[in-house]
């Protein structure tokens, strides 16, 4: 029974790494597409490969995560994380019907926080604070303004260019900024679902607590869903970032996902967070928009991502809650 489910757990956190791939599959490629410097195929391809080579780059990250809550050992442990990755699967399903871009990575640590207090077992608050609350605030903070000082840059240094061939360098350059994102997402949230599984794993006893290297096989099969995910597109939440925000033109793009990518690599090979992708391009893209005058970006739009943010960690622990409540009669 037990070894049924840390199974089940594994699929089941491979099932959350997919739903991440569609679900944020617009992050790095959706100003791409709606500048027509990629188009969708090729982006989606582009973005799942990236994505791939970035789930191998570090486990800083999934550390930090397997850190956030301390499980008891067997199987009411396994139940737990499972309830916890359920509750992220629900809020994660919900926000991509509404095309509202939230964070799959708060709602992955909200649905682990929710099913560990109704368990009421170990929560590590101060990681949870300094790796999860205080990224979450100053992350899109600092892609918000970085991305408006370097379309700044970008403006004065090519005022006397000419428009046209300035767009083109641009769209061409695009490839190389959307690449960097795509491979910044794969570094950053595949190593969340390595996390959980790593935390399984310990919990299950088929790891030692003290191991420090995740094994391959963790590592290749997020990689592999994260990747599968991706390719299978986000379209609803593609349109909220590629248009709805604001309408992007190449220059303007670069800038955004260029910041973005900077941002999701500092975090995770400096401070070690699990910030969310989601987070970072989406303000990345108000601040880059914002140079042209503060009424381009659509702050109505933005004002529902916003609440969304702050929903997602709440919502996905209540969700998680509801699905410990059930199974723990049945499984623990």
């Amino acid at each position: 029974m037990d070894l049924a489910i840390v199974i089940a757990v594994v699929v089941v956190a491979l099932a959350f790494d997919y739903t991440n791939g569609f679900h944020d599959a617009a992050n790095a490629i959706a100003t791409s597409v709606s500048t027509r410097a990629l188009t969708p195929r090729v982006a989606l391809v582009l973005a799942a490969v990236m994505n791939f080579v970035g789930a191998f780059l570090g486990q800083k990250v999934a550390h930090t995560v397997s850190d956030v809550i301390v499980p008891p050992s067997g199987r009411e442990g396994l139940v737990v994380v499972l309830a916890g990755l359920l509750g992220a699967i629900i809020w994660n399903l919900t926000t991509w019907y509404f095309g509202l871009p939230s964070s799959s990575s708060h709602a992955l640590i909200g649905g682990l926080v929710g099913s560990a207090v109704v368990a009421g077992t170990t929560v590590h608050w101060s990681t949870i604070v300094d790796k999860v609350i205080i990224p979450m605030v100053i992350s899109p903070l600092v892609g918000f303004a970085l991305a408006f000082v370097v379309m700044l840059a970008i403006l004065w240094i090519f005022r006397n260019r000419n428009a046209g061939k300035v767009t083109r360098g641009f769209r061409l350059a695009q490839t190389l900024s959307a690449s960097a994102m795509a491979l910044g997402h794969g570094l950053q949230d595949a190593q969340k679902t390595m996390g959980v599984i790593f935390l399984a794993l310990i919990t299950s006893g088929h790891l030692d607590p003290d191991t420090k290297d995740l094994p391959l096989w963790v590592i290749a099969a997020a990689a592999g869903a994260i990747s599968l995910g991706t390719y299978s597109g986000g379209w609803r939440i593609m349109r909220t970032l590629g248009r709805k925000i604001i309408h992007l033109d190449p220059p303007h793009a670069f800038a955004a996902e260029s910041v973005g990518a900077t941002v999701l690599y500092a975090t995770a090979f400096l401070w070690q967070a699990p910030v969310s992708t989601t987070h970072v391009i989406t303000s990345a893209i108000m601040g880059s928009g914002a140079t042209r005058r503060v009424s381009a970006v659509r702050w109505g739009m933005a004002r529902s991502i916003i609440s969304a943010w702050i929903l997602t960690f709440p919502a996905a622990g209540a969700a998680a809650a509801v699905c410990f409540a059930i199974l723990h009669p049945l499984l623990g």
